[in-house]
């Protein structure tokens, strides 16, 4: 006999992913109890409020994977609830530049992807660039009309109003610290608290790898924790950019390179970088974690990660530091931006899967595990994609709940 559950389903994070999770389900099926909890005291707390708030276009991606579909899917469904819930989002277009002649065949191989993906891009030259961005220096690039900007954690706190107004519990300051699948429930363990449901769904985000170990899952990756961190332009330089700007990626990683972004509330950033972060939560103005980092230099896949990679990840790490030559990178794709215009700016933590063997994994990850699912890799563009991801699992979800 199944034991008596408090709720039919348990989500874990309450992050963009999470909250559109459960508006999904509640969505698909209004008698469909959900509980969502998480171990900060607000909504959207990491990467869903520190990122550049841009809405992907799906220009990078593998033509047929999950995230190019999800990225897409997602996009369009992001624009039409901002649309309806009078949240600002702007279509502003995107600006990816190529600087010299070796980054061309990279740039082909972007409209590619972009084209396959079903994106209206445009071939420009220097002369049609500076039509777009004043400022620009290039050889070539492509314009995508589909990418823009948002406000992500206002989008997080409407989900999370609505989804409180349906019924749906949200339970924050509670740190899960144990789960049991049962028979015909998941219990989930918080201090002296616990809950039992039907179905468990892992949207932990930093921290999706330990929640799956906590459930008894050995997952196939692990989290490292990449920080990025951002200048903005002063008042008087933030004239230099309309939109955005991007130079053509490095298709080795999945970062995008030093960029501009004039956000929703016309405050242009620059960046971000990627250097290994000291903590998963490892923000401006917060201490390192040293037990998160040694859990880091410790793992076979970072170990094996580094060996390949190590100058990139010193050249980022002496970019970090000296803003001299973060300057000479943003001067790369607008020349006119010297060194005393980069203010400092905020900082976001990537949550990026590693296999091991190393691989710095691209796809999104969703894993099932009985009656768990465990989203183990969905960072940028995660957001963008949230609410297609939501409707990807309660699908799924909504199918085991009715076998």
């Amino acid at each position: 006999m199944a034991e008596r559950t408090d709720c039919d389903v348990v989500i874990i994070g309450a992050g963009i992913i999470g909250l559109s999770v459960a508006r999904a389900l509640r969505r698909s099926d209004s008698s469909i109890s959900v509980t969502v909890v998480d171990k900060e005291d607000t909504v959207a707390a990491h990467q869903s409020s520190h990122n550049s708030g841009v809405i992907h276009s799906g220009l990078y991606y593998k033509p047929g994977s999950l995230k190019a579909r999800l990225s897409a899917e997602g996009r369009r469904d992001l624009y039409r609830l901002c649309s309806a819930a009078g949240i600002p989002a702007k279509r502003t277009g995107k600006l990816v530049v190529a600087t010299k002649e070796t980054e061309l065949g990279a740039l082909a191989e972007l409209e590619r992807r972009g084209l396959a993906n079903g994106l209206r891009l445009k071939r420009v030259d220097l002369g049609e660039m500076r039509n777009l961005e004043p400022e620009v220096a290039g050889i070539s690039g492509l314009f995508v009309p589909e990418a823009g900007v948002v406000d992500f954690p206002s989008v997080a706190a409407y989900i999370a109003d609505e989804l409180r107004a349906s019924g749906v519990r949200l339970e924050t300051s509670w740190q899960v610290s144990g789960i049991e699948e049962r028979a015909g429930s998941v219990a989930v363990g918080g201090g002296s608290k616990e809950l039992k449901s039907r179905i468990l769904i892992n949207c932990a985000g930093l921290h999706s790898d330990r929640v799956a170990a906590l459930s008894g899952l050995d997952p196939t990756v692990k989290i490292i924790p990449f920080r990025g961190e951002y200048y903005r332009l002063s008042d008087t330089a933030a004239s230099l950019i309309r939109g955005l700007v991007y130079p053509v990626p490095d298709p080795r990683f999945p970062f995008l390179g030093v960029h501009f972004t004039r956000g929703i509330d016309g405050v242009v950033e620059v960046g971000p970088n990627a250097v290994l972060g000291l903590g998963r939560e490892h923000y401006r103005g917060t201490q390192p974690n040293w037990g998160d980092l040694w859990e880091t230099l410790k793992y076979s896949g970072f170990l094996r990660l580094a060996a390949r990679h190590w100058r990139s990840g010193a050249s980022e790490l002496v970019h970090s530091r000296v803003k001299g030559l973060y300057a000479r990178l943003a001067r790369n794709l607008i020349p006119a931006v010297r060194k005393e215009d980069l203010l400092e700016g905020g900082a976001g933590v990537r949550a990026q899967a590693v296999d091991r063997t190393g691989r710095l994994v691209d796809d999104f990850v969703i894993e099932r595990s009985g009656s768990m699912f465990h989203v183990l890799n969905a960072p940028s563009p995660g957001a963008t994609a949230s609410l297609a991801i939501g409707a990807h699992i309660a699908r799924e979800a909504q199918e085991l709940l009715n076998a």
